[in-house]
């Protein structure tokens, strides 16, 4: 088993204790680019938020809904990649899930 599924298992497991069912681990920061891995329970929400300059998420397990404030929405399942979406957005756990978040924070 490699590394980053022993730590997305292990982020899983703390956000199944956690009381907002989620864990975010902050795997690499190099100058404007970051790479978070996020657990999430069913259910759970990455509440409406604003997009970073660019970013995509990659499902690593389970299965995710990004909602936008326009009304777009699009589901993710294991191994499906997208790109983030350019306007404010909502990320929430359709089964118990691992996102690896990729972004960009400023050019």
């Amino acid at each position: 088993m490699d590394e980053l599924t022993l730590v997305a298992r292990g982020q899983l497991e703390q956000a199944r204790q956690s009381p907002h069912g989620r864990a975010a681990r902050l795997l690499l920061h190099l100058n404007m680019l970051r790479q978070t891995l996020i657990a999430l329970t069913q259910g759970s929400v990455l509440g409406e938020h604003d997009a970073p300059h660019a970013a995509s998420v990659l499902v690593l397990s389970g299965s995710v809904q990004i909602s936008t404030e326009s009304g777009g929405m699009v589901s993710l399942a294991a191994g499906e990649l997208a790109e983030v979406p350019q306007e404010r957005h909502d990320l929430m756990a359709l089964a118990d899930s691992v996102v690896l978040l990729t972004t960009v924070t400023g050019v």
